[in-house]
């Protein structure tokens, strides 16, 4: 295990990402920016990585995938990382105990409740109770079902992406309507454009950011491992981060606007993963061969 790079992501995911924006919004404070969209910065701040786009967008770039899905599986869900991590039929992990509890579904609520006060009212132990039966509870179920159909599975191969996507697509659609259909909703055109602007623009400075970090001279970091960094750091997952938001400010009036930003930040980590994936490649492979020529012996010089 490449220990070094799993802290490093861990935090920077859970430690410097929601610290630089809370300060960041310090300034923004005293904006005309709708308060409401800026906590709502606040908590995509507080969200875990996704399980599946920096993943994607690190194997399309031939980065290290191994590193991208312990880091993306540790920060989302409780889950059995020895039947789960696995490199085509190679065990990535085979040391690791089994059901290790990730920070997604524990600290997620506690970096919300820090940095956001009182914004809540649901009480602490009902958050908690409530997250366990919305996300540990059915994917113990599948963990089980999966032990006493995994040889039908191999066989039929069910287009479980396909439903995936459709999910996370219908996820996406369903809390967009309920976001823009409340008549409540105060949400006026130039915040919403300020927000659109501050979020791509996050993401371009931390992308650069860990760029810059994972690549300095005694960082000991493969041009592969720097892949997995710069994705895995910097992408929040959507179909986590939403029924938390609507679990820990459940019956809250400004739901709706605190759920905008991270609506906005899902696709545009993958639209700006996608366009740079590209530019990323070229910089590994060139920066691959240029390491490997340094580490070529000298041929001796003939007098």
């Amino acid at each position: 295990m490449h220990v070094k790079l799993h802290l490093f992501v861990q935090i920077f995911t859970l430690v410097f990402f929601p610290t630089a924006i809370w300060l960041f919004l310090q300034l923004l404070s005293i904006t005309p920016i709708n308060e409401w969209l800026l906590k709502g910065l606040q908590t995509v701040g507080c969200m875990p990585p996704p399980v599946s786009s920096a993943v994607i967008l690190t194997k399309a770039v031939g980065g290290n995938e191994a590193a991208a899905i312990f880091n993306s599986a540790f920060g989302s869900f409780l889950l059995d990382l020895k039947s789960q991590c696995k490199f085509g039929h190679h065990q990535l992990f085979p040391d690791l105990p089994s059901n290790i509890l990730k920070y997604g579904i524990v600290i997620t609520p506690l970096l919300l409740l820090l940095f956001l006060g009182s914004s809540s009212s649901v009480p602490f132990t009902s958050i908690f109770s409530q997250l366990f039966m919305t996300v540990v509870v059915p994917l113990i179920i599948g963990q089980i079902v999966r032990r006493y159909i995994k040889d039908w599975l191999e066989r039929k191969k069910p287009p479980f992406g396909t439903i995936s996507s459709c999910v996370l697509l219908m996820i996406i659609y369903t809390t967009f309507c309920d976001t823009f259909a409340n008549p409540n909703i105060d949400l006026d055109k130039f915040s919403l454009i300020i927000i659109v602007f501050i979020i791509f623009s996050v993401q371009m400075s931390f992308m650069f950011l860990t760029f810059l970090f994972s690549t300095r001279n005694n960082s000991s970091f493969t041009p592969a491992d720097t892949v997995a960094i710069i994705f895995c750091s910097t992408h929040k997952s959507l179909t986590l981060g939403i029924p938390m938001l609507k679990i820990v400010f459940a019956g809250y009036e400004h739901l709706s606007l605190i759920s905008v930003p991270l609506l906005i930040y899902h696709p545009a980590q993958i639209l700006l993963g996608s366009l740079l994936v590209p530019t990323i490649k070229s910089w590994m492979v060139s920066r691959q061969k240029a390491l490997k020529l340094t580490r070529q012996p000298k041929a001796p010089v003939k007098v």
